[in-house]
């Protein structure tokens, strides 16, 4: 399938209105002409963790949101993306279970990865741990089989508990590719159109590595996962954070990636008053992402923009952000924090909020992510002008809840009075439809407090003017009879 060069929703299936059929319902009655690029619903399987994220299957939506019937429906407007957690799946998952139950002789053994697949004898080794790129205190968790009680050590990636909620799939075992099989399959019936390969970057272990994005291996197992995608007709998202030049080595096979920098440096510009870096990348980068400013973690800072940062400028850009109310994750590993100490690996906010809740700053930041090459992306919260949930971290003691907010249709109708949300599906509106956007990009050359870009194709052509000093957005653009025409944003 082609991606459509238009933008896209990023929600919860529970976020616009409570399940997806009001979802569509929301879509239907106030989106019917904004979201024409398609939905990207997070998670909406049966999952025991981390909001969707440790799902026990794919073959099933979580009955609290709906049924596939209702994804169907939604895919019969817009096309559906939707994640696959290949590195991982839920202990609660009916093949971990059996596991836990029967230990090896279960017939799901071969799913996980015991330890002494990568130790021979099963015993973890620290100063190979210790090369790793850690996303927990061990790459294992220890669980005691019922049948026998023999303690079984299973990498677990992922996961705040211990042992793990998050269990990793061993993708080199053939039953492991016939599950993936099957849950594409199952995604094709119910007009899944994209696949967001989760967590893809950790899916190989191997000794003597960080584990993480292991080289030849990875490409490997993404081109087998391609090959069965493009027998569906299924375009995959490959996602991945980590060191730019990661991401451009898997835009180099082809793959579609995320702009995991754009967030930041459009954040930078506007705070900063300085276009310069923002204007520098996107003379550079590659143009098949899909971008982003916000979504359901925060705005990615390392290791996706290690050595493209002066670390002090960093602190104080994040020190403007906790003064606007943000949270920060931060990076485990020692040796992927900064040699002088930084280890902030998201920013955890509303972009709205970060952005002081000015209009036209935020409307800016918008202007420039439309204008940026690649297929944009919306999440739910930044439609809606959404502010920081401080009461919902407090609540949860969740630092992410802080811009995951779940909006009734009554909020969904107080937002959509906001100028902000008005302003934002004009511009939407016309990112989809001027035709310049399908043709040739270009950076203009412009003062240090000013940003310019165009897009020209035959005798379309629009330039988006932003005046950094006071937030102003402005889009000459040619009308459909040839003439001039200006657009405050």
């Amino acid at each position: 399938m082609t991606v459509q060069n238009q933008v896209q929703l990023i929600t919860y299936p529970d976020s616009l209105g409570g399940d997806l059929k009001t979802l569509n319902r929301v879509l239907s009655t106030y989106f019917s002409d904004i979201f024409k690029g398609g939905i990207h619903i997070l998670p909406p399987f049966p999952s025991s963790g981390d909001r969707g994220f440790a799902p026990l299957t794919y073959l099933e939506i979580d009955p609290n949101f709906g049924t596939w019937d209702d994804v169907k429906a939604i895919g019969e407007k817009s096309d559906v993306l939707v994640d696959l957690m290949v590195n991982h799946i839920s202990r609660q998952s009916e093949y971990f279970q059996d596991f836990l139950q029967k230990g090896r002789k279960s017939e799901y053994a071969d799913y996980f990865i015991t330890l002494d697949k990568i130790w021979r004898d099963g015993e973890p080794v620290q100063a190979d741990i210790e090369k790793m790129f850690l996303r927990r205190r061990l790459p294992y968790s220890t669980f005691t089989i019922e049948e026998t009680g023999r303690e079984e050590k299973v990498w677990t990636t992922f996961g705040k508990t211990d042992p793990s909620e998050q269990i990793d799939l061993d993708i080199n075992s053939p039953k492991v590719k016939q599950l993936f099989t099957d849950f594409f399959m199952h995604f094709k019936r119910h007009h899944v159109k994209i696949v967001r390969l989760d967590a893809v970057g950790y899916v190989i272990k191997k000794l003597g590595t960080s584990c993480f994005f292991v080289e030849p291996e990875i490409y490997e197992f993404l081109d087998w996962i391609k090959e069965l995608a493009d027998s569906l007709d299924i375009e995959l998202l490959p996602e991945v954070h980590a060191h730019y030049s990661i991401q451009y080595k898997l835009a180099e096979h082809g793959y579609w990636i995320y702009d995991f920098i754009l967030p930041y440096r459009i954040l930078e510009a506007l705070i900063d008053k300085t276009g310069e870096p923002l204007k520098q990348y996107l003379k550079t980068r590659p143009h098949k992402q899909f971008t982003m400013l916000d979504c359901h973690d925060g705005i990615p800072v390392k290791p996706d923009l290690d050595d493209l940062l002066d670390t002090r400028e960093a602190r104080k850009l994040v020190d403007t952000c906790l003064e606007r109310g943000a949270n920060l994750s931060l990076i485990l590993s020692d040796e992927h924090k900064a040699e002088d100490g930084f280890d902030v690996h998201q920013i955890r906010c509303s972009y709205y909020s970060v952005l002081n809740g000015d209009d036209d700053a935020y409307l800016a930041a918008r202007a420039l992510q439309f204008f940026t090459p690649g297929v944009p992306q919306v999440y739910y919260v930044g439609l809606l002008a959404g502010e920081n949930d401080l009461e919902n971290v407090k609540k949860t003691g969740e630092g992410r809840e802080i811009n995951r907010h779940n909006f009734t249709l009554g909020e969904i109708e107080q937002a959509l009075e906001k100028a902000a949300v008005q302003r934002l599906l004009k511009l939407i509106r016309f990112r989809n439809e001027y035709e310049a956007f399908n043709g040739e990009f270009q950076v203009l050359d412009s003062a240090a407090d000013e940003i310019r870009l165009s897009w020209q194709k035959d005798e379309t052509r629009c330039t988006l003017f932003v005046d950094l000093k006071t937030n102003q957005s402005v889009i000459d653009y040619t009308d459909e009879h040839g003439a001039m025409k200006q657009y405050f944003v």
